[in-house]
């Protein structure tokens, strides 16, 4: 999976390096996750903590028993 960023008032999404890699608050930029090949939009724009939510929910399921 891939998360990506981008300024809310922006346009071009850049994959996510770490919250020490942007400028300002978490809350100032949206967010999204896509798959591998990044084809499939598997979270669509949104804040942080719900992307990163989904992320936990998918990665729990995809290593379940």
């Amino acid at each position: 999976m891939v998360l990506q960023y981008k300024k809310k008032e922006g346009s071009r999404w850049e994959d996510y390096l770490g919250k020490d890699k942007i400028t300002g608050s978490v809350g100032d930029y949206d967010f999204r996750l896509l798959s591998e090949d990044k084809k499939k939009v598997l979270v669509d724009k949104s804040s942080y903590e719900k992307v990163m939510k989904r992320f936990r929910q998918i990665e729990f399921f995809k290593h379940r028993g």
